[in-house]
Formats: structure tokens, sequence, C-alpha cells
């Protein structure tokens, strides 16, 4: 009997082998010798994952490791949302005074006003043309007597009267009252420098008139030296904001002003007031904190003045 070769067939996705298996020496009765070793098969599927392993023992006598060196900066982080409101902080110290800003455009109409008061009447009209004169009417009463009429105007020259009789002797009249200086007290003075500090006496510096020397450009003041009736005025201009104003007369603001700018860079402001003053009396004006905006330039002036009206009566002279 001859010997038999067994071969295996082989074959996969990828290729196809006849690989043998042995050499036998009859039907029955196989003797087999291993064949040339095969190649490397594929990577099978992979297994189904395990279980997850119980945790293990805490090592006793384990010591902890160096800290590790800092890693890279990692990719900025996503933007935030806005903070809470911080509390309200203290309040700041004034900021100076602005420049002046552009004058603004005409504002809208305003809003009808209230009815004014009755006005007083008016002069006659001219007398008006009739074509047809109605019929005389009946004749009135008498009306009421009316007041003394006017003092009327000189008459004419009369003749020259005859020449009086000197033959008597004349007689001498009485000595008259001693007659008096009637007494003055005027002044006037300008401002020269703009924008005073406010509640103290503005110092109109630049005189105009003042021959008695009662009033003192170094304080502002007008010092009382005749008891009597006086009258004071003045007339400033007012440039960029508003301008208070007081007249002081007695340790007292005796007339408050206020001038308020409408649309205007530049305005004025004007006072006239009699006061009855003593002696030692003192009067000057003032501005208030943040509206002393009087002004004064080579255009513009400021100006304070006052007078004795009338001094005050005495015994045996009259004013």
């Amino acid at each position: 009997m001859g010997s038999i070769y067994l071969f295996r067939y082989y074959k996969n996705a990828n290729q196809t082998k006849i690989l043998p298996l042995g050499l036998c020496d009859g039907l029955f009765s196989l003797r087999c010798e291993p064949g040339p070793k095969g190649d490397k098969g594929n990577t099978g599927l992979g297994g189904v994952k395990g279980q997850k392993g119980s945790k293990g023992d805490t090592c006793g006598n384990c010591t902890k490791g160096e800290k590790g060196d800092q890693g890279a900066m990692g990719s900025p982080g996503l933007h935030g949302g806005p903070g809470a409101k911080g509390e309200k902080g203290e309040m700041g110290d004034k900021g100076y005074c602005g420049d002046s800003g552009e004058r603004g455009g005409k504002g809208q109409k305003g809003e009808v006003g209230m009815k004014g008061e009755k006005g007083s009447k008016g002069d006659s009209g001219m007398e008006g043309k009739s074509e047809h004169s109605g019929l005389p009417g009946a004749k009135g009463d008498p009306g009421v007597k009316g007041e003394k009429g006017e003092l009327g105007p000189p008459g004419l020259l009369g003749p020259t009267g005859p020449k009086g009789d000197t033959s008597s002797k004349r007689v001498r009249g009485p000595i008259g009252n001693k007659g008096f200086r009637v007494p003055r007290s005027v002044f006037g003075a300008a401002l020269l420098k703009p924008f005073p500090p406010p509640n103290i006496p503005i110092k109109f510096e630049k005189v105009l008139y003042n021959d008695q020397g009662n009033y003192s450009p170094a304080t502002g003041k007008f010092n009382c030296s005749i008891p009597g009736t006086y009258v004071f005025s003045y007339h400033v201009t007012v440039r960029v904001q508003p301008a208070r104003i007081s007249l002081v007369a007695q340790d007292k603001k005796q007339f408050k002003s206020r001038e308020t700018l409408y649309g205007h860079e530049i305005d004025q402001a004007s006072l006239l007031i009699i006061l009855k003053l003593s002696a030692g009396d003192q009067v000057w004006l003032e501005v208030s904190k943040d509206w002393n905006r009087v002004y004064v330039s080579a255009e513009d002036d400021s100006i304070f003045t006052g007078f004795l009206l009338y001094p005050e009566e005495t015994s045996g002279i009259s004013p």
C-alpha cells in the first residue's frame, strides 16, 4: 500500500491557502507527521469588557511623592457674566466751573399766560363824523360845583404908579436868623476786578467821586457821618452765570435780588433804594456763594453810588 499525503484547505476574507497535514501509510492506519509552521493568524475580534475590579488595599508604608512641575497654561475660560453692583462711592471734590457752552437754539413757543389785570382807561378818541345831526336835547340839571382851578398866568404889566412920598424917615427892619451850610455826603465808585469773592463786602476800588471821604475803597463800605435819609443805587454787569446781590445796611440785608441769564452771555442788573441812617451806620454790597458772576471789562462797568437826600431835622434847622 502506498503513502498518502493529507492537506487542509484554508480560506478567509483576504487569502486562500492549502496546508499539508501529514503523511499517512494506509487507508485505515494513519501515521501523520507535523507539517511546517503556518503564518501568524490575524488578530481576533475584541472580547467583551470585563467587570470593574475591587478597590485595592491602601499602601501602609508608602510616602507621598514630590509635587510635580507646573503644567502649561490652559486656554482662556469662557467670558463671565457681569459682576454684582458695587457699593456707592464717596462724593468727589467739587469741580471747577466749566466754560460757557454754545448758545442753544430757539426754544419752542411757550403756553399762553394768565389773563392780565384790567388796564387803565385809555385816552379819548377823535371826534367822529356824523352825516345827520340829531335834534338838540333838553337842558340838563346843573352839575356839582367843581374844584377850585389852578392859578392863572400873570396879567399884563400895569401903568407906572405915582412917585412915593420921601419926606418920612425910613425904618430899618429886624435882623434875620443866621444862615447855615447844607451838609453834603456823596460818593461813586466802580469795580476793577470781575467775580468778587462771596459773603464779604464788594470792593469798588475805582473812586469816581468821594470828596467827603465817607466811602472806603479799601473795605467797600460807606460810613454814615451825617444822620438823615440817603439814596443808594448800583448798576452791575452779569456774565455767563447768574448773580445774587444783596445790599447790607445796619448789619442786615435790606434788599436781595437775583439776576438770571436766559439765552444771553452778558446782562445787567440795577437797583435804587432809599434808607434812613444814623451816624455810624455802614452800607455795602455783597454776592452769595456760587452766585458771584458780577463782571467788569474794558467795555462793561459795574458801579455803586450813594448820596444824602436830606439830613435829619434838628432844633432850629430844617432841611
